[in-house]
């Protein structure tokens, strides 16, 4: 599903089947661009939410987010190694930063 948050697009997915653990709502994912990423993630975790790993955080009323940077979509979307490379690095970070999978993607 997607919708719009203060003019953020966001995509809406049923996280809670691919994982172990339950989620008690889908998570929502901002399509973010660098700037937009840093003000999203600030203001949920910022707001009495809390960061966790892989771009995720949580609002202050418990709802699941993503904060996904263009830079991971387009590197995923290359493919091969190049992707390899940008998710191995996203699965080490909190906030996935932009200059962090480019140079992953770059190798």
């Amino acid at each position: 599903m997607e919708f719009t948050v203060v003019g953020i697009p966001c995509l809406g997915i049923n996280g809670a089947r691919y994982s172990s653990t339950p989620k008690p709502f889908p998570s929502r994912s901002p399509r973010t661009i660098r700037k937009k990423q840093i003000v999203t993630w600030n203001a949920i975790v910022g707001n009495g939410g809390a960061e966790s790993q892989c771009g995720w955080c949580k609002d202050r009323w418990g709802l699941s987010w993503q904060i996904t940077p263009r830079a991971l979509m387009d590197a995923l979307a290359a493919g091969g190694a190049e992707a390899k490379r940008a998710f191995d690095a996203m699965m080490t970070m909190k906030r996935s930063t932009v200059a962090a999978i480019e140079a992953a993607r770059r190798g």
